[in-house]
């Protein structure tokens, strides 16, 4: 993240959660090409009027529900990945907070739904229906090298105790609060940066009672020939 993020994440000592919808890919929360082929055999006992209204209803809800699904992502390696430094951390004064899978679980709440992210051919592979949260939990094998982990919430709106399909979401997200000083286990600052701004970052996570150790990334340090 950049450096104002990762303030924001300390001084609110809160989860940014985005709306899937202004995520960038617009394949946020859609099903698979196959699923469109194979929906005529996996639901072959429905009458055909019963199927299409069916189908059409699913499609209209995925559609609408990506505006009330929101996700935190994470990126999950025992390594830095150079690609993540350069797609996420494009400026020097980016960076990188590091904790395990345990831990980010244990300072979630309840209502935050957390797993790794499946990698699917999106012309060829089923794609589980059936629970509103499998969208969100697969993602196009182009994606691959991220190997997500993703923290997702779905706070649907409600009118006359029924949900209110169809309302539009006037937010872009919301902030879940955590406990950063568990969270933290580590602050990478990005391998481009300046002595300094190694420093301020130091100065800045001590502030706000973070303990975690903060180092350069040693990504681009000096080769050995």
């Amino acid at each position: 993240m950049d450096f104002t993020k990762f303030v924001s994440l300390i001084s609110s000592k809160s989860l940014f959660f985005c709306r899937a919808d202004l995520l960038g890919d617009p394949f946020e929360g859609s099903y698979s090409k196959a699923n469109e082929k194979l929906r005529p055999y996996v639901y072959k006992d429905l009458e055909q009027d019963l199927f299409i209204k069916m189908t059409n209803q699913m499609a209209n809800f995925a559609k609408w529900i990506r505006e009330w699904t929101y996700i935190n992502c994470w990126h999950a390696n025992e390594y830095e990945s150079a690609a993540m430094w350069d797609l996420y951390g494009k400026t020097n004064h980016a960076v990188a907070i590091v904790t395990d899978y345990k831990t980010l679980k244990a300072v979630l709440s309840e209502k935050v739904y957390l797993g790794l992210v499946n990698y699917i051919d999106y012309e060829k592979e089923w794609l589980p229906e059936g629970n509103t949260f499998y969208p969100f939990m697969h993602k196009r094998k182009s994606f691959e090298h991220e190997r997500e982990v993703r923290a997702i919430i779905q706070e649907l709106p409600n009118e006359d105790n029924k949900i209110a399909v169809g309302k539009k979401n006037q937010i872009n997200g919301i902030k879940i609060e955590v406990d950063v000083k568990v969270l933290i286990k580590k602050i990478y600052v990005s391998p481009v940066t300046q002595d300094w701004i190694v420093e301020l970052t130091k100065e800045v996570a001590r502030k706000f009672g973070i303990i975690a150790p903060v180092q350069k990334s040693n990504l681009y340090s000096s080769p050995v020939f």
